[in-house]
């Protein structure tokens, strides 16, 4: 109970903080890492806490920095004017239903993807050194390794991102024929020791998406097309990746993800099989085996049934204002509710198999979410029509707001099905009941659901967002961009109005299909090399300088690897050196990521009192715009140290290299 209660609170806190940071200042932050180190810190006063109770806390809690992206589109019914306001119970249900049938999904996929899988799950990883690492009985065991690792990313992060000291990211451009294309390469090092944790595989087919978006795809269109009046090459590069590439992207990671959710079919079905069969398991018997055991099927179904009805009643009451009979009304009602529901559990695979491959905080999320929106417009623009219903533009709007709301149902399954499976590997890795994390999981959608309505509410009377501004005498110009909120809300309307450019996403489901026949041909024809497709259409959907130091983490892993096999043959302990490196790198990587999210957490605060108070949302920057070049080259030369830290903590202090 007491876990409980105070995941809760962080829940609140949390959610609360994402919301209003991803709406104003454009910023969310990942909250499982930063609530497993507050409940260490709370819970060491309690004599009798452990590290299964600060799982629970961390568990819930990190439903807060996931829910919360149903921010990202739901702003879209007041954009295109079918809302006034945020109707506060068909917010909170969208969320709270979402969230739940995110954690059920998940439930047949744990053994496949936790137990019986070899994928990374990074950040499950890190959460779960810390956790150890903080655990009274292996108390200082490890610290150096976490505690060095959190100085260096927390330092690192506050002079980036809040003093602005240093830059975040090194951008080349130069030309290729007579395109243009770049070389950019983040500096964070929390995606360096996430990179170190997914491995070679994952990142060689995020390089290989790079390498098809910015050495094939970005020049091509940029020497096919010509830049509008006054519009440097950079920026037409960038309008071209963000118009054409991304969609490209997303048609490749839907033809992947369909291709994941094919090869999850057998053991997404064992692993109901086994669910059915523990109905008939004794509670002791159970108990027994409780590190393996999920919440029962019978209970699944009744809360599958439960979200299911007032999933369908909430939708009931959406459509009830447009304009359609009865009939029309409970039709509609259970068609966005099957759709919702069927399309979550496509997205729920593939973004838990996204979790454990790259990481929660990397994971492409929106790349998802515009096939959710696709799909869904399009089912009920062709069922609209059927009826005889798409004859207005009053009609449009409806169906577009039907879109988006079915789309924000879909948003909040993805968001929590790609963290809970961090948290089960987590869990896994610690020794927790994946019953006792699932029903913490559900809670924490549920409350932190009560958070999000009241929080864009007050927002968007305090500043509305673009296009859509509650009173007549606001500033247009201080209104929420809410840029993904206004993409999804454009590809619906695309849709609709028949706009969008399908070719694109089309030239996309090609590319996905050659990367699916490839990677099959390596996996028959050779033992060790593979090319994820999944991780390949990330790589083009993903900005470059969010995918280079994953890809650089990766590399760096395995050259070290390979460095320590080779000096452990001259000791004839060539697995138990490679071993005790990997270990001492696991916990530098998760002291890397702890750092850098507890910072962040703390600027989100500073800048929330700081917006709040009528103050900037830059309020800790020492330096001007005119620094930004020199903070580029600092910048690189903190990553340059950061990386040679980190090998001489994976090499251990008598290497000679």
């Amino acid at each position: 109970m007491r876990g409980m209660i105070l995941g809760a609170l962080l829940t609140i806190i949390f959610t609360a903080s994402n919301v209003y940071l991803g709406l104003k200042v454009g910023l969310t932050f990942s909250s499982a890492i930063p609530a497993a180190v507050i409940s260490m810190a709370i819970l060491k006063m309690a004599k009798d806490s452990n590290i299964l109770e600060n799982n629970m806390v961390q568990t819930q809690a990190s439903a807060a920095g996931t829910l919360s992206a149903v921010i990202f589109i739901i702003p879209g019914m007041l954009m295109i004017g079918y809302w006034q306001h945020f109707e506060f119970w068909q917010t909170l249900i969208v969320s709270a239903c979402g969230g739940c049938l995110g954690v059920l999904f998940t439930i047949p996929l744990r053994r496949a993807m936790v137990v019986h899988s070899d994928l990374p799950y990074p950040e499950g990883r890190a959460a779960a050194e810390i956790l150890k690492v903080g655990d009274k009985k292996n108390s200082g065991e490890g610290l150096k390794e976490i505690f060095s690792g959190g100085i260096i990313g927390g330092l690192i992060t506050l002079a980036t991102n809040g003093l602005h000291l240093l830059g975040d990211n090194l951008s080349l451009w130069f030309g290729m024929g007579k395109g243009v294309s770049q070389f950019a390469l983040g500096y964070s090092g929390a995606l360096v020791g996430a990179g170190y944790l997914v491995g070679l595989a994952g990142g060689l087919a995020m390089l290989a998406g790079v390498l098809i978006a910015w050495g094939i795809f970005v020049p091509y269109f940029t020497a096919a097309g010509d830049p509008a009046v006054g519009q440097s090459m950079q920026d037409f590069a960038q309008s071209v990746y963000r118009d054409k590439v991304r969609l490209i992207g997303a048609g490749a990671m839907g033809v992947a993800a369909v291709w994941t959710l094919l090869g999850l079919l057998k053991p997404v079905a064992d692993g109901v099989k086994e669910a059915l069969q523990s109905m008939r398991v004794s509670s002791a018997v159970r108990q027994s085996h409780r590190t393996d055991t999920d919440l029962p099927m019978r209970t699944v179904l009744i809360i599958f049934g439960i979200m299911f009805f007032c999933l369908t009643a909430v939708f009931y009451s959406f459509v009830g204002v447009g304009g359609l009979s009865f009939g029309q009304e409970i039709f509609f009602a259970l068609l966005g509710t099957v759709v919702a529901v069927a399309m979550g559990f496509f997205v729920a695979a593939a973004c838990a198999y996204m979790a454990g491959m790259i990481g929660t905080s990397a994971s492409p999320i929106s790349g998802i979410i515009i096939l959710g929106i696709i799909v869904s417009s399009l089912v009920i623009m062709t069922v609209s029509q059927a009826m005889g219903l798409f004859n207005s533009p009053e009609m449009i709007k409806f169906a577009t707001a039907a879109a988006i709301f079915t789309t924000s149902i879909i948003l909040s399954i993805a968001c929590i099905s790609n963290d809970n499976m961090q948290d089960l590997k987590t869990g896994y890795l610690v020794g927790a009941t994946p019953w006792r994390q699932q029903i913490a999981l559900l809670l924490g959608c549920v409350v932190g659901a009560f958070v999000i309505a009241p929080v864009l509410n007050l927002l968007y009377e305090a500043y509305g967002f673009t296009g859509a501004l509650p009173r007549a005498d606001m500033d247009p110009d201080a209104a929420l961009a809410a840029p993904q909120a206004n993409l999804m809300t454009t590809i619906a309307q695309g849709i609709f109005y028949r706009e969008l450019p399908w070719e694109y996403i089309y030239c996309g489901i090609g590319v996905g299909v050659v990367i699916v026949a490839i990677d099959a041909i390596l996996k028959r024809s050779t033992k060790k090399l593979c090319l994820p497709p999944l991780a390949v259409g990330m790589g083009i959907y993903l900005p470059p300088a969010l995918q280079t130091p994953l890809i650089v983490g990766a590399i760096m892993g395995y050259l070290l690897e390979r460095k320590l096999k080779a000096r452990g043959k001259d000791d004839g302990a060539a697995d138990a050196e490679a071993e005790a490196g990997r270990h001492r790198g696991t916990l530098f990587a998760s002291g890397l990521i702890v750092g850098e999210s507890l910072i962040g957490v703390l600027l989100a605060l500073v800048i929330v009192l700081s917006v709040t108070g009528g103050g900037s949302s830059d309020p800790l920057s020492i330096v001007g715009s005119d620094f930004a070049g020199t903070a580029e080259w600092l910048g690189l030369a903190a990553f340059v140290l950061t990386l040679l830290v980190f090998c001489k903590f994976v090499l251990g202090r008598n290497s000679k290299s």
